[in-house]
């Protein structure tokens, strides 16, 4: 039994995702700030049969990763699977003309080295396993930078670039690293970007194990 680990475990996609996992039979590991909401999730989950528990864990800060994920492995098995798709923060947001360097900080903190420090935390387990997915969730500004959201434009770019670089030093250890882009807003209704059609298709990446970036729909026209 291996453990699909969730960086940014919510009610929408995080859920929609754990429960796919899940019932594919796979421990889910739930990582967040807040213990509340991973006990409410891993409520619901239970419901439908999924083990899973939550991992109380902070992406700005490294150590709590790195001993959550750990704590993840030991107690439900090893780390099979990682997606890190935690929403980044409002003040990440500002105009381009407006920020200065010390606003990239907790960009940079939470969508480069949040990453790596995950992958870091979980890469020895998925190569005494001798497979891996790394599951990366971004928006549309990962591919094309928005000048009114520019810390995580300028972030999503770095993490982009850290898992396509990924995505091909580890190929030959059967550990597929893949990015998913969601142009648009997760929402229920919504025709390709509902918290179920990407769980479904995020599972898709996991298996069917091609290509590096996907789109959940495509880019919208530039105006």
């Amino acid at each position: 039994m291996t453990t699909f680990a969730l960086v940014g475990a919510g009610p929408g996609l995080g859920l929609a995702a754990a429960r796919r996992f899940g019932k594919a039979g796979h421990r889910v590991a739930l990582l967040s700030r807040s213990a509340q909401h991973q006990d409410d999730l891993a409520a619901e989950l239970a419901r439908e049969d999924i083990d899973a528990r939550g991992f109380t864990a902070d992406v700005l800060d490294p150590a709590s990763l790195t001993t959550a994920l750990r704590e993840a492995a030991d107690t439900l098995g090893p780390v099979e699977i990682l997606q890190f798709s935690p929403v980044p923060r409002g003040d990440f947001m500002k105009p381009v003309l407006d920020t200065t360097a010390a606003d990239l900080d907790a960009p940079l903190a939470f969508s480069v080295k949040g990453p790596l420090t995950c992958v870091n935390a979980v890469l020895p387990g998925m190569r005494e396993l001798g497979r891996g997915t790394l599951l990366f969730v971004n928006g549309g500004s990962a591919v094309r930078p928005n000048p009114k959201v520019a810390g995580t434009s300028i972030a999503f770019a770095g993490e982009s670039a850290y898992a396509a670089m990924l995505h091909t030093a580890l190929a030959d250890e059967n550990i597929h690293t893949a990015q998913l882009i969601v142009p648009g807003a997760i929402s229920p209704d919504s025709e390709h970007s509902s918290p179920q059609k990407l769980a479904e298709l995020l599972y898709g990446l996991h298996t069917d194990r091609k290509g590096f970036r996907h789109y959940a729909e495509p880019m919208p026209d530039r105006h």
